[in-house]
């Protein structure tokens, strides 16, 4: 109760004043005197992802208490992917500064961070990172999944899926409402591996949730009971002085990328991991983590890259049937929550057993990491494609640029019949990106054409500045770096333009000379998007680029210690 007193010019009085308001509340002395464990509650109506939040509470606090600690849960920001305008992402940096500045003022001798939601997680890894204290995460978890006529189905691929069925006309209006009654069967984040559940499984690989707390359901009894656990071990956490920087190092980090990697995790994870590490001093090495996914393949049979669920990952074993696989490629002295080190959780996990989710590591569902990272003249910063979600026969491919300004472009001209546009045209949208939406919506899974989709094309190459759903799948080439609202050479090309793009060989190239790409930028220069005031003002001034996390530049750690991966 003494940390963090108000500043009343006298220490004494400080600490008398807030002991006499907290006992205003029923608290007495010997409660006082126990460790306290903050809990960030995120419940709200407008997050579904977080509708167990309240029994999550319950076995927190129940947790805390059983080890001799005193719970004291306050609300932060809570961001619901698909209520966000214009884009979760956008506020996604606002929530881990609400998050930092709420366990900087508040005394606490440890934190517990509940989120699940796409930005939730990684908003409060980067806020923990920044305040320093000891913290645990605990996930909220998945949903269910539904069934439609006899099929089973989940968000959000499942979702996507179908709206494509629905614009190329193969089902009607009343086929697309019965699915939508069914695609989200309880609370909980989306049931296959979109970025709400690859930052379950990287919070897991970083070691910063107990042992099994990527994976339960959001309504079983085995989150609740993962629950309990973490308010266990955040007391434990708070009286072993176990800080943040000793389990967020530069090896929990290389351990999170092969995890990502090994998921065929959404593209988005490499921007969260990115940031986050932005906040602990380390610089992410696109280059490294490339070479990584050389030789870590996709193990987890999961949507959109495979054909299972979260819950069936659950049944697997979860992640300690993953790391197993991993062992060799691993760090296993980096260590976790618990105090005790990855290798020796997973020996404690036991032998496993079987199960058919994770492939062995000699029998994988794709050869490589599920990510590769492009480089070339039309992004010089790189750009990132998920391959395992893409169709073989594009990833070697050259065609004629189709080229939309912006979103509202995009909306406009998508569905018309009088597009000029073929099924080995490369699809093109700019002014996507962190400053130019602002936000860098998830608008990188550009729609197949209409007058295409109903003749039967399922997939096209698109390129884009800005992010694709963890749920989507496609031959879509994203975060392209710099983007074009700040002048990168996306903003110069044109439709016609020829697009090279081989992920064999790591490129994604404009065929066209610099010359003629000054002369364009010369008579077309880019004005950088402004505003006038609030968060979208200090957003558009100072929000990085992809490679650096989408991050705002005042907020990443003023001292650098150096790059990850080392790989």
């Amino acid at each position: 109760m003494s940390k963090g007193l108000t500043s009343y010019g006298d220490r004494g009085f400080s600490l008398f004043l807030r002991k006499a308001f907290i006992k205003g509340a029923g608290y007495t002395d010997a409660a006082l005197e126990r460790p306290v464990i903050g809990i960030t509650n995120t419940g709200s109506s407008y997050n579904p992802c977080h509708g167990n939040m309240p029994q999550l509470l319950e076995a927190l606090k129940r947790g805390v208490l059983m080890e001799g600690g005193l719970p004291m849960d306050f609300p932060t920001l809570s961001i619901h992917e698909s209520f966000s305008a214009p884009t979760s992402m956008y506020l996604r940096n606002l929530m881990s500064m609400d998050t930092e500045e709420l366990i900087r003022a508040q005394p606490m001798d440890a934190i517990v961070l509940i989120g699940g939601c796409d930005k939730t997680v990684p908003a409060q890894l980067m806020g923990a990172a920044s305040a320093g204290l000891p913290a645990i995460q605990l996930i909220t978890g998945s949903m269910l999944t539904g069934s439609h006529r006899s099929e089973r189905v989940g968000a959000c691929t499942d979702c996507r899926r179908y709206w494509g069925k629905f614009r190329a006309e193969e089902i009607d209006a009343e086929e697309i409402a019965d699915v939508n009654n069914q695609l989200v069967a309880s609370v909980g984040t989306c049931s296959v591996m979109g970025t709400a559940s690859t930052m379950a499984c990287i919070a897991e690989a970083l070691g910063m949730t107990v042992p099994g707390g990527a994976s339960p359901p959001a309504v079983t009894a085995d989150r609740m009971r993962v629950a309990e656990r973490t308010g266990i071990e955040a007391v434990r956490m708070a009286r072993a002085r176990l800080g943040i920087d000793q389990i967020l190092t530069a090896k929990a980090f290389e351990n999170a990328m092969r995890v990502l990697l090994a998921i065929g995790g959404s593209t988005n994870g490499i921007v969260h991991l990115t940031a986050i590490a932005g906040r602990m001093g380390f610089d992410v090495d696109l280059h490294a983590l490339d070479r990584m996914g050389l030789e870590t393949p996709v193990l987890l049979d999961l949507k959109p890259s495979g054909d299972h669920y979260m819950e069936d990952f659950h049944d697997a074993g979860g992640m300690a049937t993953l790391l197993r696989e991993l062992k060799p490629l691993l760090h296993l002295d980096a260590l976790t929550v618990t105090g005790r080190t990855l290798g020796e959780e997973l020996e404690a996990a036991g032998p496993g057993f079987k199960q058919h989710v994770v492939r062995p590591f000699d029998q994988p569902i794709y050869p490589q990491g599920g990510i590769a990272v492009l480089w070339g003249n039309l992004a010089p910063g790189g750009a990132i494609i998920k391959q395992s979600a893409a169709d073989p026969k594009l990833m070697e491919h050259e065609g004629r640029a189709v080229v939309f300004e912006n979103a509202e472009d995009l909306a406009l001209r998508i569905d018309d019949p009088a597009l000029d546009v073929h099924a080995d045209d490369i699809l093109v949208l700019k002014n996507i990106g962190p400053k130019g939406a602002p936000g860098m919506p998830e608008a990188g899974y550009l729609p197949i054409p209409k007058k295409l989709a109903k003749a039967g094309v399922k997939d096209m190459v698109r390129i884009s500045d800005g992010r694709m759903s963890g749920t989507a799948f496609g031959t879509i080439v994203l975060h392209v770096t710099p983007e074009a609202a700040v002048g990168g050479p996306l903003a110069h090309v044109r439709s016609g333009d020829r697009i090279r793009l081989s992920v064999a060989a790591r490129a994604i190239e404009l065929l066209v000379d610099d010359a003629e790409l000054a002369r364009r930028a010369a008579a077309h220069p880019v004005v950088e998007p402004t505003a006038e005031r609030g968060y979208r003002k200090l957003f558009l001034q100072t929000v990085t680029q992809a490679d650096q996390g989408v991050d705002f530049d005042f907020l990443r750690a003023t001292q650098r210690r150096g790059k990850t991966p080392t790989a």
